[in-house]
């Protein structure tokens, strides 16, 4: 095995729910993940074992006098009030945490906003924002943030953006092996930085209920088993993310638990302006359609798909089990 990775993660403007996420990897714990990628974890506030004077630490990597290679970012950057952080202050020092990070961020090889918050602001920006909350090259889908839009790490490299909220833990543990093991180029990350390991699926890929999407056969209410698009908020045609393609925890996602899919890894998912579970429409056609479908061509393909409706399909769309189950019919086919 080659050089190893050291890996400081602090936690900023959040409710820790991505390093929740991060302890239910699978397969095997993600210390071992790590470990077999060469990556040590030098400290994290809720995880390492005691490290002995960690201001110390921070204080020698921020004047270079300790090494660097990956800075995890969890949570949004509180600038508030009035611009001096002080809304978060790192325990002990006295010391904005947006401070520290912009210290120690120009030293570290990567930096990686772990979750929507430290990428884009999160739900810590909602509500006016007095928070004065924002990510770390972002200001919602506006490049910029706390180390600004033109930031790039000793690396070379913007910051790497694993949004959702939470991450699945797939996510990070994917892009901190290939930081290690084969270092990542700018084109392997999207628009919005994010890894494209995992943003180049739409959360519609793989879903369950695509049968009831292709005859546009929706659900009525929570429990139905339909597609959740037309009338109950679901955006999984528009959300970057592969989360029926590798389930969580082993089996589930947001749509096969009967949740629709809030597009959680885009910047300003947590205020869109109505309900979660409410799908806005004008002239009775949803607002939120797949991002490269022209309006026109839904439309049609809506009604053709609606008139060509099964019986089964129609009918469990609205119930919350199957009530008609598929024909047994010879094809033909040997």
């Amino acid at each position: 095995m080659g050089e190893r990775l050291s890996l400081v993660w602090l936690q900023s403007g959040g409710c820790g729910g991505c390093t929740q996420s991060l302890l239910c990897h699978e397969p095997g714990p993600v210390f071992d993940a790590l470990e077999v990628a060469g990556i040590d974890l030098r400290y994290h506030p809720g995880l390492s074992a005691p490290v002995g004077d960690v201001i110390e630490l921070l204080d020698a990597i921020a004047d270079g006098r300790e090494p660097l290679d990956i800075l995890c970012i969890e949570g949004a950057m509180l600038r508030g009030p009035h611009g001096t952080g002080h809304f978060h202050r790192l325990g002990g020092t006295g010391r904005a945490m947006t401070d520290w990070v912009a210290r120690l961020a120009p030293r570290a090889r990567y930096v990686a906003a772990v979750g929507s918050c430290s990428a884009y602001g999160g739900f810590s920006a909602t509500a006016g924002n007095p928070l004065d909350a924002c990510g770390l090259a972002y200001d919602g889908d506006t490049p910029g943030g706390l180390l600004g839009a033109g930031f790039a790490s000793a690396g070379g490299l913007p910051v790497i953006n694993i949004a959702g909220c939470p991450t699945h833990p797939g996510w990070v543990v994917e892009t901190l092996q290939k930081l290690a093991l084969e270092g990542f180029a700018p084109d392997e990350l999207d628009a919005y930085g994010r890894p494209r390991l995992y943003a180049d699926q739409l959360v519609h890929h793989g879903c369950g209920r695509n049968e009831f999407y292709e005859f546009k056969a929706s659900a009525e209410k929570a429990s139905d088993l339909g597609c959740l698009m037309e009338n109950l908020g679901c955006k999984g045609t528009q959300a970057h993310a592969d989360c029926n393609l590798r389930p969580w925890n082993g089996g589930g996602s947001c749509v096969k638990g009967g949740y629709a899919c809030i597009s959680c890894t885009e910047p300003g998912f947590e205020d869109p302006g109505h309900p979660f579970q409410e799908t806005p429409k004008v002239a009775g056609i949803p607002i939120g359609l797949p991002t490269d479908m022209p309006k026109a061509w839904f439309v049609a393909l809506a009604a053709l798909s609606k008139s060509a409706t099964p019986k089964r399909v129609r009918e469990n769309a609205t119930a919350d089990h199957p009530l008609v189950v598929p024909a047994l019919k010879k094809t033909g086919l040997k």
